[in-house]
């Protein structure tokens, strides 16, 4: 796989397998174009796109040793085990440091590298569920909804872990040194959701689910079913797309409450219900198609392939027979480019390494 033309051409990162968040920031810098390496037990099941992958067995002796000397030509290294694991297995931070003082150490936990949960299972629903998130995600009266696991392991968990490596490499071509990247989920869903934290601290949103602007409690920023069982996305915050959005449901904004008079909103919940009740979701889009009255259909994974905006930025791809999302975001001179995952050597990647100039 080697070498490509994206904008992180030429980076080596050495990925000892895991699941969720630590795999996905790695797939994400491969689709950048990085020569990502992933070490896996033999047979085991994983991410497999963008890299190349070794299997090696951490425990024995030989692997080992291989590996390290693998890290010792990277640039950076990920790992999501437990705090502990890696330095016990000899491949913590100090000893890669050792061989090499330019290494990035990427380390992606839930909890951190420290505090009282530091050493205990989790998983995305736990980590968002501490945070304030899961409490935030819901209807008025009804039970928090886990949203997929995206705003954990995806968007608190792998996005800062990208973010704090391209940071960190960054900093390396002042400094000349590598250092250690703590990513933890816990953190990174915290700092996501800063803009919420900052409407409460300014008194305008109430930790109440489903009461807020942003959360289902206003009826102009909502999802709702139409005649033929499918889903229309309102998101007509801003009076003139309110107006627009009004205007089309054939409704005179005169005779409804007010946008901003919440005491109103009941009324106006249940006149938006009645009405988009009337038509299919197909003629609903036809009816707004051309107005900037922030509606859309919500699509299912496979309509989304099929979309014609989608379809023109060619927004998915296929690898190995499988649609998948195409790489984002996208440059101007050093094109992004997803490729399929394939096996490897120890030995191969390590001649092969050996013959870079380093970064």
């Amino acid at each position: 796989m080697g070498q490509t033309n994206g904008p992180l051409a030429g980076l080596r990162i050495v990925e000892l397998a895991g699941m969720g968040p630590g795999p996905h920031a790695a797939m994400l810098l491969a689709d950048l174009g990085a020569d990502v390496v992933q070490v896996r037990r033999t047979g085991a099941p994983g991410q497999r796109r963008g890299r190349r992958i070794v299997e090696a067995d951490l425990k024995d002796d030989r692997d080992r040793a291989a590996v390290s000397d693998l890290i010792a030509r990277a640039d950076v290294l990920i790992e999501g085990f437990r705090p502990g694991v890696a330095e016990r297995l000899g491949l913590g931070p100090d000893d890669c440091a050792r061989r090499n003082p330019r290494l990035v150490y990427a380390r992606m936990t839930g909890w951190g590298q420290h505090g009282p949960l530091a050493g205990r299972a989790g998983h995305d629903i736990n980590y968002i569920g501490l945070t304030g998130v899961l409490h935030a995600i819901g209807r008025s009266g009804q039970p928090p909804v886990p949203p997929l696991n995206l705003v954990g392991d995806f968007g608190g968990g792998s996005l800062y872990l990208a973010l704090g490596i391209l940071s960190a490499l960054v900093e390396r071509h002042a400094s000349g040194r590598g250092q250690v990247v703590d990513a933890a989920i816990v953190d990174g869903t915290s700092s996501l959701a800063q803009a919420i934290w900052s409407l409460r601290g300014e008194g305008r949103w109430r930790d109440e689910r489903g009461t807020n602007r942003l959360d289902s409690g206003a009826p102009f920023y909502d999802v709702y079913q139409t005649a033929d069982g499918r889903y229309l996305a309102v998101g007509a915050l801003e009076p003139r797309f309110y107006q627009e959005f009004v205007t089309g449901l054939g409704l005179d904004p005169g005779a409804l409450p007010a946008q901003s008079d919440e005491s109103g909103w009941p009324v106006l919940r249940r006149i938006f219900t009645e009405t988009i009740a009337t038509k299919t979701r197909g003629e609903w889009v036809a009816v707004f198609d051309g107005r900037d009255a922030c509606v859309t259909p919500v699509l299912s994974f496979e309509e989304a392939t099929e979309h014609p905006h989608l379809s023109a930025r060619k927004s998915f791809t296929e690898i190995d027979g499988a649609v998948q999302p195409a790489p984002a975001p996208r440059f101007s001179r050093t094109p992004a480019f997803a490729r399929p995952g394939h096996p490897a050597t120890l030995a191969t990647v390590l001649t092969d390494w050996s013959s870079y100039a380093r970064t």
